[in-house]
């Protein structure tokens, strides 16, 4: 998508000038702007610590705004919680404790559409369509299953509202390479469905390479944005990002190896 074409039209979701944090006078974000037009795919990356995970909270109203504002096709949506803007067509999956265990997968799925439960059959569908092992398993208990298995039943809940936006808070994290692969598939799949994604993701390159736009973070404020190619071969970007951030993946996976 073209700065011509962007300029010309309003964005799904926009921060703008975002600032907000977790404590009393301590700001993780620090006038933060990020635009998602329909059918974006775009890329947060960052170094650990740079406010990534809390932008999309503070989207998704779980973290305070003490400054800017969230826009959704241009309706000021900076004061609303999780549940009004799921009715208003945004979606997040977390990184963390994203399925009910106890719960089997479709009961799983179910809860994802407890606002509008009379169009569950259509939208079981649409999600078994992007993700069909989770028809041929839907008595299984969500606590039963993998790492990657998990991430496929926390995107299709969060699909079963339909959403125009769908936040995605690292969703490859503590998969094997082959399942990052599948659950970056799965996204650009998504996303072709017709839903803008903002992907919030640690392997950096593998997310520059799927997605249209990309904002790099540092200290909460958008260091620097562009297409995915023109960041993943950006001299600055390289220099300063992109090697510190595949050393950060390294050890975390390291980390994980060595706890297994």
């Amino acid at each position: 998508m073209t700065d011509t074409a962007t300029a010309t039209r309003t964005a799904v979701l926009r921060t703008d000038d975002l600032v907000a944090g977790y404590l009393p006078g301590v700001n993780i974000l620090n006038g933060c702007t990020v635009d998602a037009y329909q059918g974006d795919l775009i890329g947060i990356i960052g170094p650990n610590g740079a406010g990534k995970s809390t932008l999309l909270k503070a989207i998704f109203g779980q973290v305070k705004i003490r400054g800017g504002a969230v826009l959704l096709n241009g309706e000021d949506i900076t004061a609303l919680k999780a549940d009004k803007l799921v009715g208003k067509g945004v979606g997040m999956v977390p990184q963390n404790n994203n399925v009910f265990p106890s719960l089997s997968i479709e009961e799983n799925l179910q809860m994802g559409l407890f606002q509008r439960p009379k169009v569950f059959a259509e939208r079981f569908e649409f999600v078994t369509g992007l993700f069909p092992e989770l028809a041929k398993r839907r008595r299984q208990r969500a606590g039963s299953l993998s790492g990657g298995e998990r991430q496929m039943v926390a995107m299709g809940r969060a699909l079963m509202m339909n959403p125009s936006v769908l936040l995605l808070d690292e969703p490859s994290a503590g998969l094997s390479p082959v399942r990052q692969d599948e659950t970056f598939l799965r996204v650009a799949e998504i996303n072709r469905a017709g839903v803008t994604i903002i992907m919030v993701e640690q392997n950096a390159r593998r997310c520059l390479q799927i997605c249209h736009r990309a904002y790099v973070l540092d200290q909460g404020k958008d260091a620097y944005t562009g297409t995915g190619r023109e960041l993943l071969t950006d001299p600055r970007v390289i220099e300063l990002y992109l090697g510190t951030l595949a050393a950060d993946e390294d050890a975390k996976r390291d980390a994980r190896e060595t706890e297994a």
